[in-house]
């Protein structure tokens, strides 16, 4: 027989087998001996009162023993019947590769940045020497944006495809089993390059290619169908199908679409700052003590208010983190977050952004489809001049930003980079920085010592998703002009997020496979 039950735990008790098994028997009111296993399923931290527990759920199993179970999926070679041309080698592209895999179908991967070894001598040139490669930095390059980010799975996105699979093949191809239990799971920038590399040899194994520093420059079409793409502007690739998954930065490639008059439009994103707070501080707030047991993760949060008819929000909240550069050319700044597994860093940082919403972009109409897009760009390319023309971020202590007094010192930061203090007014259009300054009147209120002089402001966090969607048919997936395109992942507008981009990058291989044996 096996019982789903849910125990609350106390921090201390984690990992105290003896307690677990003694209110075990306890719930179900029968003897410690006829527990044969205790199995935890899903496990979450419950911080709304003064005492912080974890709430775990368990599959209790009595008088029979678990069975050995092994869900991986066992890849299998694929021959050169058919082939799929995937652009891109984040999560969207990735995930739709070992899909179409299982599917019996070739892969041909083009990806435009390094391998991830490759790609850290790129970004280590970023922090120390203020340059950026436009083809291998934060965002390209294997596995891309993914990679060097905390590894967050957390997802809304339950309803689209099967997330329990996206996270066993990541622990089939190396990430903890953790992930498989924990509510807000999450990787690490340290693990991840490993666990690309074993999709990349999976993909590799089984019959697919992978091509790096590989840009698409051009498409190849026959009347109204792509039938292949040019890269680095002289190699020519051919397939029965195209996937596009190239992400939210990849600018170039909403250019190419548009001079070639396939159909893309503006989309409403977020942008803002990334707030970043001393650790400790945060653990106080959220544990509601100034000691906190070693079986407490660093504390996380997730706040959000309406003002002025328009969100405001916490993105991609990396506890025991660090801010880094996201720029994607050498004339514009842009930041991000990150953290390793341990989450051990002694800060804390969150991206707080605004709604932009047509009517905030459609002063920019002479540059559409890209009215959107130009407002991004705008503001990245203005916090670059206000870093006298370096990747040392603008940035302001919160309550200066909120007196909109220049900051004469600044507190203690992750941002390896460095910092130039500015006024961030300046940096944002007054509904932004308008907005956020209200905001942190709000959030004070629900977490109270959080509008503090240790806090400081780096901007700019703009690249929370695309400002561009490519649009597809509901039902096919397909663009809805060009056929044998499929528009894929967070580039597209249709994801954001690790799991969520894969989750799309498998819908995406089902409807391709569907398309191209249908032909």
């Amino acid at each position: 027989m096996i019982k789903r039950i849910e125990i609350s735990v106390p921090p201390e008790e984690l990992n105290n087998q003896n307690y677990i098994l003694k209110k075990t028997s306890s719930l179900l009111q029968i003897n410690n001996d006829k527990i044969s296993a205790i199995i935890p399923i899903r496990r979450s931290i419950d911080a709304r009162s003064r005492n912080v527990f974890y709430r775990i759920n368990f599959e209790v199993y009595i008088d029979e023993k678990p069975k050995q179970e092994n869900n991986f999926i066992e890849y299998k070679p694929v021959n050169e019947n058919k082939k799929v041309l995937i652009i891109g080698f984040g999560p969207a592209g990735m995930f739709a590769a070992l899909r179409l895999i299982e599917l019996g179908i070739k892969p041909i991967i083009i990806e435009r940045g390094k391998d991830v070894r490759s790609r850290r001598r790129d970004i280590r040139a970023i922090h120390q020497e203020h340059f950026v490669n436009a083809d291998s930095n934060y965002c390209f390059g294997e596995g891309g944006a993914g990679t060097f980010s905390d590894g967050k799975l957390y997802t809304r996105s339950t309803k689209r495809g099967d997330v329990k699979k996206i996270l066993s093949v990541l622990v089939q191809h190396g990430a903890s089993k953790e992930i498989l239990i924990d509510s807000h799971p999450h990787i690490g920038s340290n693990k991840l390059p490993n666990i690309v590399q074993q999709i990349r040899q999976t993909i590799i194994s089984c019959g697919g290619e992978i091509h790096f520093n590989s840009k698409l420059t051009d498409f190849i079409f026959k009347q109204n169908k792509i039938i292949g793409i040019v890269v680095n502007d002289n190699q020519e690739f051919f397939a029965d199908s195209v996937i596009l998954a190239t992400g939210h930065s990849a600018r170039d490639i909403f250019y190419l679409l548009h001079k070639k008059n396939i159909l893309i439009e503006p989309k409403p994103f977020a942008m803002g700052v990334r707030i970043e707070h001393p650790q400790k501080l945060i653990d106080e707030i959220q544990y509601h003590t100034n000691k906190k047991h070693e079986n407490l993760p660093a504390a996380s949060y997730s706040i959000a208010c309406n003002i002025e008819g328009r969100g405001v929000y916490s993105f991609c909240m990396c506890p025991g983190g660090i801010i880094v550069p996201a720029s994607t050319s050498n004339d514009e700044i842009v930041v991000n977050g990150m953290s390793v597994s341990r989450r051990d860093s002694p800060f804390a940082n969150s991206g707080l952004v605004v709604e932009i919403t047509e009517k905030d972009y459609s002063i920019y109409d002479k540059y559409f489809p890209f009215n959107a897009l130009q407002l991004q760009k705008e503001i990245e390319m203005k916090a670059y001049l206000m870093a006298n023309n370096s990747q040392s971020a603008p940035a302001q202590r919160l309550t200066d930003f909120i007196k909109n007094k220049f900051s004469a010192s600044l507190p203690k930061s992750s941002y390896i980079s460095g910092l130039t203090p500015s006024n961030l007014t300046n940096l944002f259009p007054l509904f932004i920085s308008e907005r956020l300054k209200k905001s942190f009147k709000v959030f004070n209120n629900k977490m109270k010592g959080y509008y503090t002089e240790e806090a400081i402001l780096v901007a700019p966090e703009s690249r929370t998703s695309s400002p561009v969607r490519i649009p597809r048919d509901k039902n096919s997936l397909m663009h809805i002009q060009i056929e044998s395109l499929f528009p894929c992942g967070e580039g597209a507008g249709y994801a954001g997020g690790i799991v969520s981009a894969a989750i799309d990058g498998e819908n995406v291989a089902n409807a391709v496979t569907k398309y191209i044996m249908a032909v």
